[in-house]
């Protein structure tokens, strides 16, 4: 009962000296319940008080602000790409060009080693069609690109082959190989062959959830040693280049095929993970409140989900390294569709008013954080429209762009032609 009175007046003070006086609150919109809860709707953002309330009964995280890394400090704005998958190449330069006409700065690009070191150890011959090619060609035109467009990549590094996973009796195009060695050498090679140009490498992604982690338990201590393993490939072959930690999905499940993030770092921490990656990922999701939402609550997944990362860094002693966003955006899933809502639902208006708060919301409050990555601009081909997930896309594969591209390109400009990033 004295919590529940507290809360109670916790709330009412929010109530009286937010709704009278903003002042000293960020301000991202005039309605100063929807900054505060990120919901647009009164009986939610209600709601979202009496919850917000909780947040300042609990012990406040430890943020460490004033420490700002120095990979923090970088132009934010990103995109992640699926290059690979255009067989024409002049759809891949048209891509490329619309992203850099928006004022994007970065694309996170998938690397996969299934795709280049196709056959066996060594062999970068693709022979699937029947004839044989250079597996590397395609993706020299992607970094050539974009070198051309001026756009720095953030080379994913993922996609075990067959042939790397057949000894560990682990099924699943997205198991981890059996051999950490086998990786670490198909790194140091792709490291070698783009050294002048890319250097940022993400090592796998979202490892703590299935099926990213093939038909099997996922295990943060398997995963830190295959990191390390990574991480030496890299920093071996260019000492200056930057590795990136795998972006943790958001999750509160405890399966064991999934498990929740904050528990999958600090079992990574424990494994000594601190020592092999330069940069921490995590997936910026709001799902379904906005990206002004401040409730903190570790059983419920929103656009603030990062600060409980970057705490358990500053636990560690790991706060002079920033966090990076590897995906950010709102689900604009069409209303009527008989496709389930897993990741949220917005119009795509929403989707257009909400992805811009959230480049500006990164930065007004969080200086850790570095580079935030847009997911996704488009895929090559419709295939998957009868999915939830397709409905992220920034462009229709056709280049019908959505109107998220615009309002994002509108943000970039305006924050430009302030001198943001001189």
């Amino acid at each position: 009962m004295h919590k529940v009175i507290m809360r109670l007046v916790v709330a009412l003070v929010i109530l009286i000296v937010v709704g009278t006086n903003a002042n000293g609150w960020i301000r991202y919109t005039d309605n100063w319940a929807f900054d505060l809860t990120g919901e647009e709707k009164f009986s939610a953002q209600i709601r979202g008080l009496w919850q917000l309330s909780g947040k300042y009964l609990r012990p406040s995280l430890e943020l460490a602000p004033d420490t700002i890394p120095t990979t923090a400090d970088v132009y934010p704005f990103g995109i992640n790409t699926f290059l690979e998958q255009e067989v024409e190449l002049q759809k891949r330069e048209r891509q490329i060009q619309i992203i850099s006409e928006a004022g994007f700065g970065w694309i996170r690009q998938e690397f996969p080693w299934a795709d280049i070191e196709v056959h066996a150890k060594g062999d970068f011959d693709d022979r699937r069609s029947g004839t044989s090619v250079d597996a590397w060609k395609k993706y020299d035109h992607i970094v050539g690109l974009a070198t051309q467009y001026d756009l720095d990549i953030i080379a994913r590094l993922s996609s075990a082959p067959e042939w790397a996973r057949e000894l560990s009796n682990v099924e699943g195009a997205f198991a981890p190989p059996a051999s950490y060695a086998d990786f670490g050498d198909y790194i140091s090679i792709l490291v070698e062959r783009y050294t002048n140009e890319v250097s940022y490498y993400q090592i796998w992604n979202e490892p703590n959830i299935y099926p990213e982690w093939g038909e099997q338990h996922v295990s943060p201590e398997d995963y830190t040693e295959m990191l390390c393993v990574a991480y030496r490939a890299v920093k071996d072959v260019n000492s200056d280049a930057i590795v990136l930690a795998a972006a943790l999905a958001p999750t509160v499940s405890l399966s064991g095929r999934d498990l929740n993030d904050f528990i999958y770092l600090e079992r990574m921490y424990r494994a000594g993970a601190a020592d092999c990656f330069d940069i921490m990922s995590v997936q910026g999701y709001g799902l379904w409140s906005g990206p002004t939402d401040h409730r903190m609550r570790p059983g419920v997944i929103n656009f603030a989900r990062n600060e409980y990362i970057r705490d358990i860094m500053v636990a560690h002693n790991d706060g002079d390294k920033s966090i990076w966003i590897s995906e950010m955006n709102w689900n604009a899933l069409p209303y009527g569709s008989n496709m389930p809502a897993t990741y949220g639902q917005v119009a795509l208006e929403q989707q257009a008013r909400w992805v811009p708060l959230g480049y500006e919301r990164v930065s007004k409050e969080w200086p850790w954080i570095g580079v935030v990555n847009f997911w996704y601009f488009k895929r090559a081909s419709d295939a998957e429209v009868n999915q939830s997930w397709y409905y992220f896309r920034m462009s229709d594969p056709d280049f019908e762009l959505m109107p998220v591209y615009y309002s994002v390109k509108d943000y970039i400009d305006n924050r430009n032609n302030q001198g943001s990033f001189d």
